[in-house]
């Protein structure tokens, strides 16, 4: 990454950002001199198509655009050069009724290539064209590198070979990685490519959920992602051994399509080898001085891997006091903050550490998550006031020594789910530590736990790692069901309590249900009032009674 980057957006085009749009697109077409869109151009397409107009934007500044159409299928299937497509630049062919996406320009700014901010103008491409219900998404990509090989090799015989992935071509390349495949070469079709010798690669992209009858749009995700990394110790010489580990387990997880990343607690141990010769108070301050660095370096893999990224937790000095924390790093480039409230004994003990305060859930483009770190979760008032406030996903970074300990945070976790009616995931560490003190074998099973009901798994779990064993975990939870069960509970007057008392008044006063029993037989069951009045003498007579037991 060129330079510290603090928050991405992704969003549809604005007329206000003509000026920076021309800037990066004359800086992404160094070779073809003049070949910008004019304002009037830009007026004209939002005026009529705004929202298949889109822009990514870093620290505010426009570097990369997604330019669409909408057209009939018929004119695809025509042979035909980019001035046919947009009417000779007026845009004319544009149809609101038409049945395929048509994309007439894609750009990022050279300084800016590498951090996969064209996928996520891609990704952003295919979900309109699902939300808008139209059968695929169509354009012509330059093959800018075929006039290295234009002597020697048919446009063809080119592209089969980027296929076998024999030869590189950087719009091609690119353009195949995302899922589209080839249609047909077109001969002259954008005038002056000399780059491409006026070729171009028909490509498609079908939208597998289209459907001929009415759908709804600009539904919100309910399908997320997780991707939950069980991290092996092992000795790393370095800061950047330890930052290769980690992009490789987001590469890996961003790889599946996941929303969420998932790290352990304190799976940063490691490089406290290091300072072995230290006390272990003073060796784990040590291991503080590299959480700023490790935190900027989540960023920046949150920003290039478009994904939510949970750091697991580091220790953390301010002001000379020692915190257990966490960042939640968003893959639009932004980050907070979370702490352990809970430190252990042996937190306190060995190191010194102290206890965070707050108490927060974060918004994120997946909606509402809450964050955990280990003994935290076997704390049911915490989890409490986050699903109060709309948390659906709880993650729970957590480190355990022993099969023991591991246990009470598993059956917390997934107590936890049952009570809030949420998901629950977990990550945490495996493997041996021998050159780091206090910190010598860990014991771990990740997995992502349900509510249990009938549209959950029966024993609430979701999925499970292979205990003790590096790897990682890939699970899919729906937010609908969730909804359901939610709203299945305030049908049925939310969550129930079981009140044992010998005080009739008292039953009276705040019960809605009351039983007899006899002999551990339940006879009868009704508001008091009801049972007060039951045809049975013995129960008429009980409940009728005032005294109290």
């Amino acid at each position: 990454m060129q330079a510290k980057i603090n928050k991405v957006e992704l969003r549809n085009l604005e007329f206000d950002d003509y000026k920076q749009l021309k800037n990066s697109m004359v800086e992404s077409y160094p070779e073809m001199v003049g070949s910008y869109w004019r304002e009037h151009h830009i007026e004209k397409l939002l005026s009529i198509f705004p929202e298949g107009q889109l822009v990514i934007l870093v620290d505010g500044k426009v570097v990369g655009s997604a330019l669409s159409l909408i057209v009939d299928e018929s004119l695809v299937d025509k042979n035909h050069n980019y001035s046919d497509i947009t009417g000779k630049y007026t845009f004319s062919t544009h149809n609101p009724k038409g049945d395929v996406l048509y994309g007439i320009d894609v750009f990022i700014h050279p300084n800016y290539r590498g951090l996969r901010l064209g996928r996520r103008l891609y990704d952003a491409r295919k979900e309109l064209c699902e939300q808008l219900n139209l059968k695929a998404i169509v354009f012509a990509g330059r093959i800018p590198n075929y006039g290295q090989h234009a002597k020697k090799l048919t446009p063809k015989n080119y592209i089969e070979k980027v296929k076998r992935k024999e030869l590189h071509d950087p719009v091609l390349s690119f353009q195949l990685s995302n899922d589209f495949h080839v249609i047909r070469v077109m001969k002259n079709y954008l005038e002056g490519d000399s780059d491409s010798k006026e070729f171009a690669v028909l490509l498609e992209w079908n939208n597998i959920y289209y459907d001929e009858s009415p759908k709804l749009i600009n539904l919100a995700k309910s399908v997320i992602r997780l991707g939950l990394v069980q991290w092996q110790m092992r000795q790393l010489n370095n800061l950047e051994a330890l930052f290769e580990q980690c992009e490789f387990f987001v590469d890996v997880v961003s790889g599946y399509g996941s929303d969420f990343a998932l790290f352990p607690e304190l799976f940063t141990a490691p490089l406290m080898a290091d300072y072995n010769h230290l006390s272990e108070a003073e060796a784990i301050r040590e291991l503080a001085k590299h959480t700023e660095p490790i935190h900027k370096r989540f960023q920046e893999l949150a920003i290039s891997y478009n994904i939510n990224i949970i750091t697991g937790s580091m220790p953390y000095l301010e002001n000379g006091t020692l915190y257990n924390v966490g960042f939640l790093c968003k893959r639009d480039g932004t980050s907070e903050m979370y702490a352990k409230i809970h430190v252990t004994p042996n937190e306190v003990q060995h190191w010194g550490m102290k206890g965070g305060s707050q108490i927060k859930t974060f918004d994120t483009d997946c909606g509402k998550i809450g964050v955990m770190i280990c003994y935290d979760v076997e704390f049911p008032e915490l989890s409490r006031l986050m699903a109060d406030e709309g948390m659906n996903i709880l993650f729970v970074p957590f480190l355990t020594d022993t099969q023991n300990a591991y246990t009470r945070v598993k059956h917390c976790s997934q107590a936890r789910a049952i009570e809030n009616e949420c998901f629950v995931a977990i990550a945490g560490c495996v493997g041996n530590l021998p050159k780091v003190n206090n910190m010598d074998i860990q014991y771990a099973q990740s997995a992502v736990f349900t509510p249990s009901d009938f549209a959950f798994p029966s024993n609430g779990i979701k999925a499970e790692a292979t205990p003790n064993t590096e790897m990682t975990l890939i699970v899919d939870v729906d937010l609908d069901l969730l909804k359901e069960l939610q709203e299945e509970s305030k049908d049925h007057g939310g969550m129930g309590i079981l009140l044992i008392t010998h005080d009739l008044n008292l039953a009276r006063n705040i019960a809605d249900t009351v039983m007899f029993l006899d002999r551990g037989v339940i006879r009868a069951d009704d508001h008091i009032d009801v049972l007060s009045k039951h045809s049975d003498p013995e129960i008429k007579a009980f409940f009728a009674s005032e005294e109290k037991f």
